[in-house]
């Protein structure tokens, strides 16, 4: 083989696998959004239980858990924005010992992250 054909030969490969590379980086990003979703879904509605039962310092600490999966949600910007910040309400709710008003605030919450 002549020099300009491994040239072109080694060229081509390196672009071939740049390319698989971006495809599985892109598919692991929304895999990792998916499981992010999940995880919150399931910290606010083991959130929502210990409301309702009036265990405010359990709740607390799904609720911790819940905000800090939901930072690595990527999607429709302003659902999550708006489900963070009714997360916060359900929190701050809890903090003060409004079981009616914390879960109305979840159950909005948990609608929003699951329309995701």
């Amino acid at each position: 083989m002549n020099p300009i054909k491994k040239t072109a030969l080694t060229f081509f490969m390196a672009i071939s696998l740049n390319a698989v590379s971006a495809v599985a980086f892109a598919e692991e990003a929304v895999n990792s959004s998916a499981t992010s979703i999940n995880e919150t879904i399931s910290h606010v509605e083991k959130a929502l239980v210990e409301v309702n039962k009036s265990d405010f310092s359990a709740a607390r600490l799904h609720l911790k858990a819940a905000r800090s999966s939901a930072e690595h949600i990527t999607g429709n910007e302003a659902i999550v924005k708006q489900a963070n910040a009714d997360v916060i309400q359900g929190q701050i709710q809890s903090n003060q010992g409004d079981v009616k008003k914390s879960a109305d605030e979840l159950n909005k919450a948990l609608v929003l992250y699951k329309s995701l």
